[in-house]
């Protein structure tokens, strides 16, 4: 059998939304936001919701920073927010916290997501330690 050819684009979002749905990890998008650095969510799976408490309904259009208290370290969010401003893709590691207010340790990645040179999107892909 010969490799197939790639995907068309219809059939690359379906399995691209199978993926997101499906995923053990947590997933959520959030738009590039205005110059006070909001971003507000868009997408986030079952498995954010299962992980934070929060429902996707709760989330859309919030900043992904109603996440963070009193022990979220302050160095971590700033080497998010300085590779974000270049453009690179952050790996982190800090607290968060669940609708509960019970605090969670999150591993992190944050993908800028482009469309020619512009960035749209940020993908995050979460998990608790």
């Amino acid at each position: 059998m010969e490799p197939s050819e790639r995907l068309d684009p219809e059939s690359l979002a379906a399995v691209l939304d199978m993926v997101c749905s499906t995923s053990f990890d947590s997933v959520m998008i959030a738009e590039v936001g205005d110059v006070e650095g909001e971003t507000p969510i868009v997408f986030v799976n079952e498995a954010f919701s299962e992980l934070t408490g929060y429902s996707e309904a709760e989330v859309l259009g919030e900043s992904p920073a109603f996440l963070q208290g009193p022990g979220t370290e302050r160095a971590v969010l700033d080497q998010l927010v300085g590779d974000l401003a270049a453009g690179r893709m952050f790996e982190g590691r800090t607290v968060n916290y669940r609708k509960d207010g019970s605090p969670f340790i999150m591993n992190w990645r944050v993908v800028p997501v482009r469309s020619g040179e512009e960035i749209t999107h940020y993908l995050a892909i979460q998990r608790s330690a």
